[in-house]
């Protein structure tokens, strides 16, 4: 076989890489044909599947299709409650890789997404979109009832329920409703509770609480004052401790 970038054209066979033009092409696209052969068995399986879209993987509960078994499994755990990721820190455990990387960002504080316009900084992409649209002056979704306008059709459908006071998100368990899915879902959080403690079994609707439950099993004071040496684990407590300060400087 001719070395790539050689010049000289180079026969490679029609079904190696279904859809190619002609029987000949040249070297430096040879050495790339040759790159999926080396490659390994499942790759070179699921390869011709790239270029005829076939979707041999079909889910039964809603049809979704995939190329490949890797993205298909992937895609099963949102019908089911396999959650085989777990955090060690808390025990939180996620359905995928990914979203559990992203949660142990809240215990390292790691903001790796930066806006370029100002010292903003966040843990997620998303987030980092929502704010960049801020710089923008780009607002082509507007309220045709007043002068509201955004980057985020999403955002102007949340803004339009504020006009027609639409509550379509409805509680279970008890008559509450509310017009956006994440208030509802704040609101269901009080009835179930799902952060509890390891430790002794507190529970409570917001994770911050349990974060601030759990300084009481470790002893951790992480709230400082920066007039003195007082310390304490909750900030409530800070603030209540700040008014001495405020009161000495009258």
């Amino acid at each position: 076989m001719a070395e790539a970038g050689s010049g000289s054209p180079t026969a490679v066979p029609q079904n190696v890489c279904a859809g190619s033009p002609t029987e000949v092409l040249w070297g430096r696209d040879a050495s790339k044909i040759e790159d999926k052969l080396t490659g390994t068995k499942t790759t070179l399986d699921n390869h011709p599947e790239t270029h005829t879209g076939e979707k041999p993987y079909m889910c039964g509960e809603c049809g979704y299709r995939a190329t490949y078994k890797g993205n298909f499994s992937k895609h099963m755990r949102t019908h089911t409650s396999a959650k085989p990721y777990m955090c060690g820190e808390c025990g939180y455990r996620a359905a995928w890789k990914s979203v559990l990387a992203r949660h142990m960002r809240t215990h390292t504080g790691e903001k790796p997404y930066k806006c370029d316009h100002c010292d903003h900084s966040t843990a997620r992409k998303s987030s980092l979109d929502k704010h960049l649209a801020k710089h923008s002056s780009e607002n082509p979704y507007i309220c045709g009832k007043c002068c509201y306008r955004t980057s985020d059709k999403g955002s102007l459908s949340k803004h339009m329920r504020s006009h027609i006071d639409e509550k379509t998100y409805k509680c279970d368990q008890c008559d509450y409703s509310a017009a956006q899915k994440s208030t509802l879902s704040q609101h269901q959080a009080k009835h179930t509770k799902p952060y509890m403690c390891g430790e002794c079994g507190y529970r409570t609707a917001r994770k911050g609480r349990l974060f601030q439950h759990m300084q009481t099993h470790t002893g951790e004071k992480i709230h400082q004052c920066s007039q003195c040496d007082f310390s304490t684990a909750h900030k409530f407590i800070l603030n209540q401790h700040r008014v001495k300060h405020a009161g000495e400087k009258l």
